[in-house]
């Protein structure tokens, strides 16, 4: 396949057109026009671009690519070794942000939502292009076999913040994979009993114990594995290619 018609197909499967984004979503990299092996991975770290050369591939696609928002323009140090990497080896780098946190079908909401048996019921800002979402548990739980759960499925314990009221059972959920623990604030204001987030801040800790809501921080790197290898796997199923998901742990 040619990796500019790669790009067009993922491009229609995720319409990144649709939602403003802190970085460029599709090719961010130019490699070989031909593409047969595909790596996929949460972010373009250098353990995961070495992967992708040991593996002979020819694309590169991840959910945290380049060229952020604010960051420093000067192709140098650590951004410069990756993308001399990348170029030598003449692999493409492609990536999709906020598309692929919110799409319905492979999104990393969506996979998290399969994964913890919730029910999505809608999307917690009122829109389509909303990246945090609500939903029901299939059966109800206590906050402590709720983050008993959550340990098992993402092999990650979560940080559980208990509201003043710690017995309160969950039955309703908000959640945003990633770097969404703000969504905290929607979710209480919904009357939600429990949110989930990748990241936490200080802060949080205190809108969780006030506002009666159960929090768990389950991992950025945790929430956000799920959407990337579903893409994968749904290019592998419907084009043919060669799709092979690298998981470099992270802690976080």
């Amino acid at each position: 396949m040619n990796n500019l018609q790669l790009e067009k197909i993922l491009n229609e499967k995720l319409s990144p057109q649709l939602i403003k984004d802190y970085a460029p979503n599709g090719l961010q990299v130019e490699g070989k026009e031909q593409i047969n092996k595909v790596v996929t991975g949460v972010t373009a770290s250098q353990a995961l671009i070495d992967k992708a050369v040991e593996l002979k591939a020819d694309a590169l696609l991840v959910h945290h690519g380049y060229f952020w928002k604010g960051e420093p323009e000067p192709i140098r140090g650590m951004k410069g070794k990756r993308i001399r990497t990348l170029i030598k080896n003449d692999i493409n780098l492609m990536g999709y942000h906020l598309p692929l946190d919110i799409h319905p079908e492979l999104g990393n909401n969506a996979e998290l939502a399969r994964l913890l048996d919730i029910k999505v019921e809608g999307g917690l800002e009122g829109h389509a292009q909303s990246v945090a979402m609500f939903g029901r548990l299939k059966a109800p739980m206590t906050g402590t076999e709720f983050a008993e759960k959550i340990s098992q499925v993402l092999n990650r314990r979560p940080l559980h913040i208990a509201p003043e009221n710690a017995d309160k059972v969950i039955e309703t959920v908000g959640w945003c994979t990633g770097g969404g623990q703000d969504f905290i604030e929607l979710a209480a204001g919904h009357g939600l009993d429990a949110f989930i987030s990748g990241e936490i801040s200080e802060r949080t800790t205190y809108s969780a114990r006030e506002q009666d809501i159960h929090y768990f921080a389950a991992g950025h790197h945790a929430t956000e594995r799920y959407g990337i290898k579903a893409l994968g796997e749904w290019l592998a199923k419907t084009h043919g290619l060669d799709v092979e998901f690298i998981d470099i742990d992270n802690p976080v």
